[in-house]
């Protein structure tokens, strides 16, 4: 049974009830890996953070290098973030029926695009726009 009131460009079928489901499934997926990876990332970086990159007893190599890995690990961290608030809202705008539409124009994402990026929020020409800023 097709899910009528989710958004399709003109040139497409209306989405499926299988076609949702495995969308959905994907995103909890990623949602449930996503916060592991956050909890982890949370317990090194602590471990960083308590170790410390103060020099006391370490060559300035190893404060360097504790320094980097503190930094790489806080990037990451935010990437993971990022990441977990994209799917939540995907998961959001299933829920309320507005996911594939996009939140620029108002038009139709694609379903070749959110199938192949679940967390898209802008049809391609939106987001061609977005990039040339």
């Amino acid at each position: 049974m097709p899910n009528t009131k989710l958004a399709v460009r003109a040139d497409e079928k209306p989405w499926t009830a299988a076609e949702t489901k495995e969308v959905r499934s994907e995103l909890e997926a990623d949602l449930a890996r996503l916060r592991i990876e956050l909890d982890q990332s949370a317990l090194e970086l602590k471990d960083l953070l308590r170790d410390g990159v103060d020099g006391a007893g370490n060559d300035q190599a190893d404060v360097g290098s504790k320094g980097l890995e503190r930094d790489a690990e806080m990037s990451l961290r935010a990437n993971q973030s990022e990441l977990l608030l994209q799917t939540e809202k995907a998961l959001d705008r299933l829920d309320k029926g507005t996911y594939g539409q996009c939140e620029s124009c108002g038009e139709a994402i694609g379903k070749n695009r959110l199938m192949a990026f679940p967390r898209a929020t802008l049809c391609m020409t939106c987001k061609q726009r977005e990039e040339r800023r």
